[in-house]
């Protein structure tokens, strides 16, 4: 072959097919992204449905979000919506599957289940309250745990914390009253001045004097962004301005000075101080020669143990005063019975702080603090997670790591113990044959099992002991308006007007 001869190229690409190849390969690229999502979301359809099984529910959930836009904005009458459903149902929130459980004997079995299933609180939860956290111990080490901090609880120091809380009543009730005069026409919403108290007061019993006027102010002011972080499902990444994010800048705020109180007390014990709080009782104790539990417990661990105290209080406990002001204020001749008890306890020394001994010959004031919190739980479910596949029934398991919920306010308003549920009728726990006491069972104002609520006595105590001295202190009247009865829920149940009341000092014949 010549050298002249003429080779033709091995591809020939003239420049007007060039777009034609990229149109190509950009369609190929294009088919294949969206044949690849629609695949995706086809398997999500698919594991929802195999997950789901026979259970009530969406037949299909919306692609990614599921149930996410419901959970943004919950309601008490979506809620009764979904148990009413069935005994078991489900629902999927970006993807995490999740079974509620709407009667007693389901709950129940989930709350003393821990080798199924253990408490997740909400996807925040250990983001806000650091991982390492106590309450996100299981099994026997939670046991153990549990154990030392029951101690914090005991007659004894129930009796220390009362004098504090009647104290801290006291200077917030003036507070309300002076601010009532300046306007005395015009009712006003108690439902962040409650809440300021309640932090007050647990901040108070929890440190005594060891933690500063500027300290609880700071965290009284940051606690919010806690609060309105713990919806069922939030944005899970806790970047800048999410509600992730500013609560555990104010977690951070509020460890600083609980860590500063415990080093406080620590010093205070050693120098011979007699306990003023929770925190002196518990440094006192572990240098108790009978002690048995874990002894050495760093300024960090005693300060997020009076975390997780503060979380699983404030809320609840300002739910369940807000709603005990309420409930009297709408039933007067429960109201009027209350006061007979104060003076019949008191007789007439309404300055008398109260006792341990006082609150026990109260038994018709604890009956309405019982009665105000099964008619309106401050909780009405407590979130768990599945550790494994768990066999709820025979016919149905919940897949593992699925979340599984309880709900408390379907046990708490089941008309076979508690006829007419929805009325508020403290008498129904002074017949100790009635139906109420004779199904404790039903009665999950503060959960079931392991993991039930440490500080029940303490939560009741101080609700009962803020009513009983509002009632003697002053009249309030209850301005009703068309959301008084509607229910907002901000991590525990609201009345979603704020409960505006109208104060007046107590004028005594």
């Amino acid at each position: 072959m010549s050298a002249s001869t003429n080779h033709a190229p091995l591809y020939n690409v003239s420049a007007t097919s060039i777009p034609s190849l990229l149109h190509d390969k950009y369609s190929s690229w294009l088919y294949t992204f969206f044949l690849v999502l629609l695949s995706l979301l086809a398997l999500e359809q698919a594991v929802y449905r195999y997950k789901k099984r026979h259970l009530p529910g969406d037949t299909w959930t919306i692609p990614v979000i599921g149930r996410f836009a419901d959970s943004m904005h919950p309601t008490l009458e979506g809620y009764k919506k979904q148990w009413d459903s069935g005994a078991l149902s489900a629902i999927s929130v970006f993807n995490i599957f999740i079974v509620m459980a709407s009667t007693n004997e389901y709950a129940r079995k989930i709350l003393n289940s821990p080798s199924y299933a253990e408490p997740c609180l909400v996807h925040s939860a250990k983001q806000v309250l650091r991982p390492d956290n106590w309450v996100f111990l299981t099994g026997k080490s939670h046991i153990d745990y549990r154990k030392g901090l029951n101690l914090l609880f005991t007659r004894k120091a129930l009796g220390i914390y009362i004098a504090i809380q009647d104290t801290i009543a006291r200077k917030h009730f003036r507070m309300w009253l002076d601010e009532a005069a300046k306007d005395p026409v015009t009712p006003k919403p108690i439902m962040m001045t409650a809440r300021a108290m309640n932090m007050d007061t647990s901040l108070r019993v929890f440190c005594g004097p060891h933690i500063s006027e500027t300290a609880a102010r700071d965290i009284n002011e940051k606690y919010w962004f806690i609060t309105q972080s713990l919806e069922l499902v939030n944005f899970p990444l806790a970047l800048p301005g999410t509600k992730i994010y500013k609560a555990i800048q104010a977690r951070k705020v509020a460890m600083h000075w609980l860590e500063l109180a415990a080093h406080k007390s620590k010093i205070a014990m050693a120098n011979g101080s007699e306990p003023e709080c929770m925190l002196d009782e518990w440094v006192q104790l572990l240098s108790d020669p009978s002690y048995k539990g874990k002894r050495e417990f760093s300024d960090l661990e005693m300060a997020m143990v009076l975390f997780s105290f503060l979380f699983a209080s404030q809320d609840a406990m300002s739910s369940g005063l807000i709603y005990g002001f309420q409930h009297l204020a709408d039933h007067p001749d429960v109201l009027a019975k209350v006061r007979e008890e104060q003076e019949r306890v008191r007789q007439g020394d309404y300055e008398k702080p109260m006792t341990l001994e006082m609150l026990e010959q109260m038994p018709y004031l604890q009956a309405v603090v019982k009665e105000s919190m099964r008619v309106k739980p401050p909780v009405t479910m407590v979130p768990y997670r599945a550790t494994k596949a768990f066999p709820i029934t025979n016919s149905y398991t919940v897949p593992a790591n699925s979340m599984v919920i309880p709900s408390f306010y379907n046990s708490l308003h089941d008309p076979a113990v508690y006829p007419e549920p929805d009325a508020f009728k403290p008498e129904r726990w002074l017949d100790p044959e009635g139906l109420a006491t004779q199904n404790p069972k039903n009665y999950l104002v503060f959960g079931s099992g392991p993991h039930r609520c440490i500080g029940l006595e303490y939560a009741s105590m101080n609700i009962a002991m803020v009513l009983a001295t509002a009632s003697v202190m002053f009249d309030w009247e209850h301005d009703i308006t068309s959301q008084s009865n509607q229910v907002e829920i901000i991590a525990t149940l609201f009345p979603k007007d704020g409960c505006r009341l109208k104060l007046t000092p107590r004028v005594r014949n």
